[in-house]
């Protein structure tokens, strides 16, 4: 049996390779594209049962839809070579498929748009493409299809947005299903980041589950950042004994970092263990884990214990143990939540 490879990193890799190895977005998207093609026949000849190349047939559609658009946003927003898309536009113009109209706000644009004959050679396109997706629709369930149809708007509306701004989030307490999401995400994050394997993972599910056993209200709280509905971080803080709170599970998602968002969560465990008489807050990390040992330094903890560590597929860690003084800090008057 024949297999498909790829390169990837100056290493040929197998389709079967790729697919096991799902925490690399690269391969998980470039796997998806190949498959989505195939499903829509994107690479057969004649695929709109027209000669043209499918290049010319996107620009068709692009002119009928867009109002007043410019060669210049075209070559924007395709990401084609001005000059390929100059000598498309003449081609379409000397079959009469192309109007242009002086822009009023830049004399230097011309609006573009189809003339009657352009639509008219459009529109048997048009009409086998949608023939085409209503018979991959037809092997699908009703349910089935909407649920397509949600996922592609999702990945529309998150390659399509600018990147967010998360210096304003929410911090809330944890609801059902957050603790399974934060067992998962620190398994594939450190995996990806520092090469921490399963046993990593199913180390954070026993802390979940031992929190979720344990669980005091008054004693204990998990808070999840986020924004708009989307997680991008957690904390926990659990009851070691009656005067010891733990801190545990602190992570930020890559795409939220750099807003502040580790450091107000560490803040509200502060807080927390402040409001239920806690005298120490205490936490077991790594060393190699510098951003979140910066946040520890700057509310105060000091680093009471270092040890080297070898698990999660690693031999070279170095463990450390800090602790907040609740207690002093109080009589100090040292306790305080600034973001600075």
């Amino acid at each position: 049996m024949t297999q498909a490879c790829s390169w990837s990193d100056d290493v040929l890799v197998t389709d079967r390779e790729s697919k096991s190895a799902p925490e690399d977005p690269v391969a998980a998207i470039r796997h998806f594209n190949r498959f989505y093609t195939g499903q829509i026949g994107i690479l057969r000849e004649g695929v709109y049962q027209s000669s043209l190349p499918l290049t010319e047939v996107r620009l068709l559609y692009e002119l009928a839809y867009r109002p007043e658009t410019t060669a210049k946003q075209l070559s924007s927003d395709l990401r084609l070579d001005a000059g390929y898309l100059s000598r498309i536009f003449a081609k379409f113009e000397k079959n009469g498929w192309l109007k242009k109209v002086q822009s009023s706000s830049d004399r230097r644009q011309a609006l573009l748009s189809l003339t009657r004959q352009g639509v008219a050679a459009l529109r048997p396109m048009e009409k086998v493409s949608n023939e085409q997706v209503r018979e991959m629709l037809a092997t699908l369930s009703p349910d089935a299809q909407q649920q397509l149809v949600a996922a592609m708007r999702q990945i529309e509306q998150i390659l399509d947005s600018p990147a967010r701004d998360w210096s304003a989030f929410l911090l809330r307490p944890h609801q059902p299903g957050d603790l399974g999401w934060i067992v998962s995400r620190h398994g594939a994050l450190y995996w990806n980041e520092y090469r921490y394997d399963q046993r990593f993972e199913a180390m954070v599910a026993g802390v979940i589950a031992e929190f979720i056993k344990n669980f005091d209200q008054k004693r204990d709280c998990c808070w999840i950042a986020e924004r708009d509905g989307q997680r991008a971080g957690s904390v926990i803080l659990t009851h070691e004994s009656a005067k010891t709170a733990k801190l545990r599970a602190l992570f930020v998602e890559p795409f939220a970092r750099g807003y502040g968002i580790g450091r107000r969560l560490v803040q509200e465990c502060i807080r927390f263990g402040e409001q239920a008489d806690y005298q120490e807050i205490t936490l077991w990390t790594q060393r190699e884990l510098e951003a979140a040992r910066r946040i520890y330094q700057q509310e105060h903890f000091q680093l009471m214990k270092q040890e080297p560590y070898q698990d999660w597929g690693r031999g070279d860690l170095m463990a450390e143990t800090w602790k907040l003084d609740l207690k002093s800090m109080r009589g100090l008057g040292c306790l305080h939540f600034s973001a600075d």
